[in-house]
């Protein structure tokens, strides 16, 4: 009965083995060494045609001494807080209305939803239409004859607006399970000690949500430092870089500058910047957030 257990085990192993190695090889391959591989050819030089070269931390003191690498970096960190914070807020807010029962809250969730699985290239035609300084919806509408794609003071505020736009349908989704969790007990034991709504919520509801808030606010903060598509449909990093981040200059400096190693190099700094910053939201986490000690 023994040996027949051992074998049984045994065989066992080997079918969850032939399950998982497929997966293996493919985190392998596709993932694990373009990570070992990318973060070498940060400290070489190479134009994707020649023998690459070793330069040590040269591409990372070149980034550090360039004055176009903070302003970029000064983009990104200003993109990213925008839409970290009016991409929960905003969610929020919506997530609140939907729960409280409003008629057509179905066709809402839905609505709100939309843009989220909208393509990225019809979202950025669409926008893009809308912000055309000549035949405009938004210039139309207002009666002005404002360039937002073109001008640097407001071509950023333009893909934050998009950016917050496509994103807030999902995270209110997300804060919605979150709501679901709070027993409606604690609103009726509020509304019976005469708490008013704006108490009840920022006294009640937020803190019984903060879980799910930490959670949205977490890959909100971590996708907006990946923002590549939208930039590269809109603005193309202009006008005068104002709208450039570090993915979109990344990509530039790999595939048309051919800077393989600036570029790796460039890569393991946002790594560095986002594996930081989400560290400290974890760090400070059991200030805000209810449920952790």
């Amino acid at each position: 009965m023994k040996k027949l257990s051992d074998k049984l085990f045994t065989n066992e192993k080997i079918v969850f083995w032939l399950f998982v190695l497929p997966s293996l090889l493919g985190i392998g391959i596709f993932i694990v060494i373009p990570i070992i591989f990318s973060f070498v050819l940060s400290f070489y030089n190479w134009d994707l045609l020649g023998s690459p070269y070793f330069v040590g931390l040269k591409n990372y003191v070149e980034l550090f001494n360039e004055d176009k690498f903070w302003f970029i970096l000064k983009n990104t960190l200003y993109f990213s807080f925008a839409v970290s914070a009016f991409g929960i807020l905003i969610p929020i807010v919506l997530a609140a209305a939907v729960n409280a029962k409003i008629r057509g809250s179905e066709l809402f969730k839905t609505l709100y939803f939309l843009p989220f699985v909208t393509p990225m290239v019809v979202v950025a035609i669409i926008w893009e239409w809308i912000f055309d300084p000549n035949i405009g919806f938004v210039n139309m509408l207002f009666r002005c004859n404002v360039q937002w794609l073109f001008n640097p003071d407001t071509a950023m505020f333009v893909i934050i607006f998009v950016s917050v736009w496509k994103l807030a349908g999902y995270n209110m989704i997300l804060l919605l399970s979150g709501f679901s969790l709070i027993d409606n007990t604690i609103y009726e034991s509020a509304k019976i000690d005469g708490a008013s709504p704006v108490r009840t919520f920022c006294k009640i509801t937020v803190p019984l949500l903060s879980p799910s808030i930490f959670f949205v606010a977490v890959i909100t903060f971590i996708s907006s430092f990946q923002v590549f598509d939208l930039i590269y449909l809109m603005t193309k990093g202009g006008p005068e870089d104002s709208t450039n981040i570090l993915v979109y200059w990344l990509y530039k400096n790999a595939f048309e500058y051919f800077h393989i190693g600036k570029a790796s190099a460039i890569a393991y700094i946002l790594f560095g910047i986002i594996f930081v910053l989400t560290l400290l939201q974890w760090k400070i986490r059991k200030k805000w957030v209810f449920t952790e000690e």
